[in-house]
């Protein structure tokens, strides 16, 4: 019974795809005549001229073929072709979180609030995502001034096409190379520099390449983030050395010292208001 089943569905799939193949499919209805396989009459064709008659970029702006797709953008001869912006475009997007871990104060920010959930002892409190989302907040507030700078000195004159593509570039990067810069430790540079083999009178930002830049920006930043989160733990250090000592001191040495100082903790933490203090302190550091 099973192969009858399955030669009748073999059959009927067969003679589906021959029918199929034998019809043809129009654009709209049939017309009389010689052409009727075109979609309207004679000279209301769905094209203007055949593929491959442009003899120079203004006809092939007016090139018009409905089998084929021309892009061109803003007429923009000896720019970059729509096809290699569309890929650069989606380049640009694919490295945002990279840019924005490196380019910005996000480093510095996530590292500091992770320091401060531990200090607490509080493992899943607050959550990543929650961390994530302050860091990111308090990205946007601190970066607003420089992202701002490179939107108006970069992205609005391109798109009215008064500097290259080139030149947009450069224009953009200038206010976060600033930001950097106000930011990175000169042993840093020095160091990277002397990898690099390269020269630099230790004053001039233009002669910092930016290769050699945000590197040294993301060490000067874990750096000063773990400095932070040192004196962060200062003051919880502190409270588990008291409750370890008073702990030792009943003879209840099995319990764990941590257990009993993370209300202690959680308590100095609300009083000292300590979530203004840090993110005051976070601000304030750029």
């Amino acid at each position: 019974m099973n192969k009858v089943l399955r030669s009748v569905c073999l059959l009927l799939t067969v003679g589906i795809l021959f029918i199929v193949m034998k019809v043809p499919a129009y654009a709209g209805e049939m017309t009389t005549g010689t052409d009727s396989h075109l979609a309207g009459e004679t000279e209301q064709r769905t094209y203007i001229n055949d593929s491959g008659t442009a003899g120079n970029p203004s006809e092939l702006n007016e090139l018009n073929i409905s089998n084929e797709l021309t892009v061109t953008y803003n007429n923009g001869n000896g720019e970059l072709s729509g096809s290699l912006r569309i890929l650069l475009t989606l380049t640009l997007i694919a490295l945002a979180p990279l840019l924005l871990i490196m380019l910005t104060s996000f480093t510095r920010i996530i590292i500091v609030l992770h320091f401060t959930r531990s200090a607490l002892n509080t493992t899943t409190a607050p959550p990543n995502n929650v961390l994530i989302a302050l860091a990111l907040i308090l990205t946007f507030f601190i970066m607003n001034k420089t992202l701002t700078t490179a939107y108006n000195e970069s992205i609005v004159p391109l798109d009215k096409g008064e500097v290259t593509q080139q030149e947009a570039l450069e224009r953009g990067l200038k206010p976060f190379r600033e930001f950097m810069y106000g930011q990175t430790q000169i042993k840093d540079v020095e160091m990277f520099m002397e990898i690099a083999g390269e020269e630099w009178d230790g004053e001039s930002l233009e002669d910092i390449p930016n290769y050699i830049l945000i590197p040294s920006f993301a060490v000067s930043e874990l750096r000063s983030a773990f400095i932070i989160g040192f004196i962060i733990y200062i003051p919880f250090i502190v409270i588990d050395m008291i409750v370890a000592s008073i702990l030792m001191s009943m003879g209840m040495m099995m319990l764990p010292p941590t257990t009993i100082s993370m209300p202690f903790k959680i308590l100095l933490f609300v009083l000292a208001d300590g979530w203004n203090l840090i993110i005051m302190g976070l601000v304030r550091s750029f």
